[in-house]
């Protein structure tokens, strides 16, 4: 059954922070379907394949974690959009700031409110 939803992946280093914040604020968007992965091995979730074939959309926080998806799953990430945010690696889970960067750069990307 195809879903109306758009599933958005949001990925970071370690899956600690940034993208967890982002699945978190994201979450209950009622035109989305959201997950979280890290690219590191060490990462609470490291992103897999199936997380890939999953994502409709997928949003990095900085261009390396772009470098390492495209040279993992080259493949598989054909004809699928990866956004890069430009979030650095200096805030914690749900920091206000951080939350407030989310809402206003992935709402633009996905025009969405």
């Amino acid at each position: 059954m195809p879903s109306d939803r758009l599933n958005v992946l949001f990925v970071c280093s370690r899956n600690q922070w940034r993208s967890p914040t982002a699945e978190r604020v994201w979450r209950r968007h009622p035109t989305l379907n959201v997950r979280s992965g890290g690219t590191s091995p060490n990462a609470r979730h490291t992103v897999s394949a199936d997380d890939i074939r999953w994502a409709d959309v997928i949003v990095v926080m900085e261009h390396k974690h772009k470098s390492r998806l495209t040279a993992e799953f080259t493949g598989l990430l054909a004809n699928k959009p990866v956004h890069v945010l430009d979030i650095p690696d200096e805030y914690k889970y749900m920091d206000p700031e951080l939350v407030e960067l989310l809402e206003q750069s992935v709402s633009g990307i996905l025009n969405i409110e």
